[in-house]
């Protein structure tokens, strides 16, 4: 969990690689299992960092086939819950693509937060930013096309295997590692909104962020979209006061 926020927050990307690694380290310190040369065990620890080694084409300059191999890659390897697509996102559409600067990349999270469903329809939006409804529709469909077919076709084998011990040991590896990307995501963005230049403290934004911390921490049933339209309501009063 430390090694995945810390590398989150340096890199301000997330590594799959990473996930698997993590994955790896419990399943081996759980199971301790014997990997012999050409086994099926060792093919199968290998076969997830050959895949996680793979890259989109550098060559093609498509916008959107180069939509569509990015959000095939985060729906179909990205681990943990919906806030863990976040810190992926952020590498690829702001940083190695410059899609998005850092402000249309935020308020495309916060889209994503008072509309219903889960967090990675934040795809959607980020798609049309793009390139419009073409862009949004090649978004969603890669995003979620992978998910719902690694969900259908493998499902029975998950059901029969799903509860073996080194299977568990992998995934609760995963998670973890998928719990400190998005602790990592949650401090990159945080620093980015809280603070202007560097570190320079925007004040009205961090009463802001620490009354919401209190609410949450306080009432734990407190839906998050209140809490976000109550802030966007209070943002649109304030900002021509403060400016």
């Amino acid at each position: 969990y430390l090694a995945s926020a810390a590398v989150t927050i340096v890199t301000e990307t997330e590594m799959i690689a990473l996930f698997l690694i993590a994955g790896a380290l419990v399943w081996f310190a759980r199971t301790r299992p014997s990997i012999r040369p050409g086994s099926s065990s060792a093919l199968g620890l290998a076969m997830p960092f050959a895949v996680a080694g793979a890259s989109i084409p550098s060559a093609d300059s498509e916008t959107l086939l180069r939509l569509a191999l990015f959000f095939t890659k985060a729906g179909a390897f990205v681990f943990g819950s919906g806030l863990a697509i976040v810190p992926f996102l952020y590498g690829g559409v702001v940083k190695e693509y410059g899609w998005l600067d850092d402000h249309q990349f935020l308020d495309a999270v916060a889209v994503a937060m008072i509309t219903p469903g889960p967090v990675v329809i934040t795809v959607g939006f980020i798609g049309f930013l793009v390139d419009g409804f073409r862009g949004a529709s090649v978004a969603a469909l890669a995003t979620f096309l992978p998910c719902y077919l690694l969900t259908i076709i493998p499902a029975p084998y998950f059901k029969k295997h799903g509860k073996r011990p080194g299977i568990v040991a992998f995934v609760d590896g995963v998670t973890a590692a998928a719990v400190g990307a998005i602790a990592g995501a949650v401090v990159v963005l945080g620093r980015r909104q809280l603070f202007v230049d560097g570190w320079s403290p925007d004040w009205f934004k961090l009463l802001l962020f620490a009354v919401t911390v209190a609410l949450l921490w306080r009432f734990k049933r407190l839906s998050e979209p209140v809490i976000v339209l109550a802030a966007a309501a209070i943002g649109l009063i304030a900002y021509p006061l403060l400016h």
